[in-house]
């Protein structure tokens, strides 16, 4: 980069988790590219606060939350579940008239048109959580077989389903940023879902798959942030030309 411009990367997180999730990929960047984790309520520093379970309200708040720091470029990172809610997010931003962002990046995450959640729209047994768990693949025996840390995931985990019930789709003009999907080539979420992406916005679209199930960024976590550097050093540079140009004209 040519100048100290930088991009901050709003790391939101999948179900059951907290934020802090994100925070080794610090390391793992370069310094322009600022990775914040978005704390959700119930969780990590946010533990005293009541867990959501409705998504356009979290959104909203959120929003607000955020918007103080949006005087510079920002994308939107979700994982599963945090996929969705930056979706959300990106909407809640636009009807406030705050500045959008470089882009949304969505990852093992359905496209929200056709998006079934009436699975999660009840509330879940313990067991029913735990066999979930066990189908993701992300969770190891070590840690479903400690009582202890399942009391405390638990509960998180049965608000976050509920959160993802609660989303309804609505018809909206789709957004003016630019979509980068990830998925896991062994995840159950399809192809055919993550394309449903493409209609959520009018300004671009790119789908990028990598070897695991639905927690690939995981194992493939160099791969993935690769990735998102192209993307966000892209999208940077489109910014700084735009504003040179904005400046260019304004100087006469």
């Amino acid at each position: 980069m040519s100048a100290p411009v930088s991009l901050t990367l709003f790391c939101l997180p999948f179900s059951g988790a907290s934020a802090m999730f994100y925070s080794p990929w610090r390391r793992k960047v370069p310094e322009w590219l600022n990775v914040r984790p978005l704390e959700l309520p119930g969780r990590g520093m946010r533990m005293d606060e009541a867990l959501q379970t409705d998504i356009v309200q979290l959104a909203n708040h959120l929003a607000d939350e955020i918007s103080a720091e949006l005087d510079k470029p920002y994308a939107l990172f979700g994982h599963s579940l945090g996929g969705l809610l930056a979706f959300e997010l990106a909407h809640a931003l636009r009807e406030r008239g705050l500045p959008a962002p470089l882009a949304l990046f969505a990852s093992a995450t359905a496209g929200p048109v056709r998006r079934d959640v009436s699975d999660y729209a009840v509330a879940k047994t313990n067991e029913q959580l735990i066999d979930r768990l066990r189908s993701l693949k992300g969770t190891s025996e070590s840690v479903i077989s400690n009582e202890e840390l399942m009391q405390l995931m638990l509960p998180i985990l049965r608000a976050d389903f509920l959160l993802c019930g609660s989303f309804v789709y609505g018809e909206r003009e789709p957004l003016s940023v630019p979509i980068h999907v990830f998925g896991g080539k062994q995840d159950s979420v399809s192809v055919e879902q993550l394309l449903d992406w493409q209609e959520e916005t009018c300004t671009g679209f790119s789908l990028d798959m990598f070897e695991g199930h639905h927690f690939y960024l995981v194992d493939e976590q160099a791969q993935l942030l690769r990735h998102l550097r192209r993307y966000s050093e892209q999208h940077l540079a489109r910014w700084r030309n735009s504003v040179s140009r904005q400046l260019n004209r304004a100087a006469g």
